[in-house]
């Protein structure tokens, strides 16, 4: 994106039913004119309506994320890295879309990684899906741009950082995997997937590789698809295997987890068994990019294999 700007969210949010909600104490950032503050907090469905109100002082910029989300895990760590960079120029209020329904709703967050800021209460695009770093740089100096504009430049009290203790060297990431990951912060999917497919082809066992390369797949594949286009393409071909791929990776990507899996299966429940090959390989990458542990996905498997024997 190029341009920030108020007016491409008129309609898309709704934060009035946080405004007026009292924010529990322990879990708000504290005001500019108060005490040392952090610049990154956890936004709650309780807390936002303070987090709302410190707009109108600092920029505020929303990160909705999940745990299950491999493209949140590449994109958080770059945001709240500039974040702090900035010194309190902006606060960074992290959203747990599964803890925080009502928030999520507010936000109509359809897919995620989705990054809004706030400026004087009113919400104002970012990006959707993880970006490269440069990017996110510069997307930030729009929006202290356009708060500036809108008389909005306060600086929160951040204090001197803490004493970091001595913590034990982690070891260095395996140079394929970070082959990868510096492809994944350029925005070249493409060469991700090479380096994390050599990564396995020396180790089919390295569960880094298998959920690194589900997640930088995905990301390759929803950032060229349309949502309304690949709804319409699915519901006039049921049985067209790549329309129902397009909306169950659109589905997984803004966490509707259980309606990707009922869709797949579904599909693969119609299939012939010559026809049903690539339908199975495509559940068994998500299962491992959501996780073998995850409910979801041991609901999943059982159903699968109750469609096999």
């Amino acid at each position: 994106m190029t341009d920030i700007s108020p007016a491409a969210l008129r309609g898309a949010v709704d934060l009035s039913s946080l405004r007026n909600r009292p924010a529990t104490p322990a879990a708000a950032a504290q005001s500019p004119a108060a005490g040392a503050a952090d610049i990154v907090v956890d936004a709650t469905d309780e807390s936002f309506g303070q987090i709302l109100e410190l707009s109108r002082t600092v920029p505020v910029v929303v990160d909705l994320w999940a745990e299950w989300c491999g493209p949140c895990k590449q994109l958080s760590p770059i945001i709240e890295k500039v974040a702090r960079e900035l010194g309190g120029k902006v606060l960074l209020a992290k959203v747990d879309v599964d803890a925080n329904p009502q928030l999520a709703q507010g936000f109509r967050a359809q897919s995620i990684p989705m990054v809004v800021a706030l400026i004087a209460g009113q919400p104002v695009p970012m990006f959707t899906g993880a970006v490269p770093e440069q990017q996110v740089r510069e997307v930030f100096a729009q929006l202290l741009q356009l708060a500036a504009q809108n008389g909005v430049t306060g600086t929160l009290n951040v204090g001197e950082p803490p004493e970091e203790q001595a913590t034990p060297e982690e070891p260095p990431m395996p140079p394929l995997h970070a082959e990868a990951f510096a492809a994944i912060e350029a925005g070249d999917y493409a060469a991700a997937i090479v380096a994390y497919e050599k990564a396995l082809a020396e180790n089919p066992r390295d569960e880094d590789a298998i959920a690194g390369l589900g997640q930088v797949r995905l990301l390759d594949r929803v950032q060229k698809l349309d949502l309304h286009d690949a709804r319409a393409a699915a519901a006039s071909g049921p049985r067209d295997v790549q329309a129902q791929f397009d909306v169950a990776d659109l589905d997984i990507a803004g966490g509707h987890v259980d309606d990707a899996f009922g869709r797949l299966l579904d599909l693969f429940a119609q299939l012939s068994s010559d026809e049903r090959t690539p339908v199975r390989e495509r559940l068994i990458e998500l299962f491992g990019l959501i996780g073998a542990a995850d409910p979801r996905v041991i609901t999943a498997r059982n159903r699968l294999s109750s469609l096999l024997f």
